[in-house]
């Protein structure tokens, strides 16, 4: 995704949220330096140009609408995945 033209944000905190939010929205220079702050915090980049048109019809904080849920959740499930087998592989604990 180097030159994306289209980037939605979302932020999940289980404690807090019922669903994940849209944090971030934005189309051009905006998209590319979400993925660009998304990147340099080592946070898994994933291009979808249908859920992320759909996400970005939501004002910010606004929770995933459930048509979204399905997509979300694997692509949370697969992260949650990777941090894990990420921190077994480097000596330590999972932070999730």
């Amino acid at each position: 995704m180097e030159d994306p033209d289209l980037a939605v944000a979302l932020r999940y905190d289980a404690g807090e949220d019922d669903a994940p939010r849209v944090s971030a929205k934005g189309r051009g220079a905006i998209a590319a330096q979400i993925v660009a702050v998304a990147r340099a915090h080592g946070v898994a980049v994933r291009r979808d140009r249908g859920l992320a048109q759909l996400l970005a019809t939501l004002e910010i904080d606004s929770p995933i609408p459930v048509a979204a849920f399905a997509a979300v959740a694997a692509i949370l499930a697969h992260l949650y995945r990777v941090d894990r087998q990420l921190a077994a592989h480097h000596g330590r604990a999972a932070e999730r």
